[in-house]
């Protein structure tokens, strides 16, 4: 071997003891991605649950915005704002029992 080379020969035996180092360091890899939880859920649970936020949260926004600009409009006052915040809750809620009546895979 020339000085510049590493210890090892490349084209060598394959060491068993790197491979179960390298199987060991993926299990730990593993455990400590679940452990910290930074592993992708796999779940359907988790996305219907960011479903039905996405739902409420859009459902109250949307009806709050659409309400506010006809009253800017037609100067409705307050009737505008009452009456889609409170249409878009029941459309939130509609399309939430939609999501909770869906088969989980």
């Amino acid at each position: 071997m020339e000085t510049n080379e590493p210890g090892q020969d490349p084209g060598g035996v394959h060491d068993p003891r790197i491979s179960s180092l390298d199987e060991r360091l993926q299990k730990a890899h593993h455990a400590e991605a679940v452990r910290t939880g930074k592993s992708k859920p796999t779940s359907k649970g988790y996305s219907q649950g960011n479903r039905v936020l996405a739902e409420l949260i859009g459902g109250l926004v949307g009806g709050a915005l659409i309400g506010w600009l006809i009253d800017r409009w037609f100067g409705t006052s307050p009737w505008g704002l009452l009456g889609f915040v409170f249409l878009g809750i029941a459309v939130a809620f509609r399309n939430i029992i939609r999501i909770s009546n869906e088969r989980p895979e």
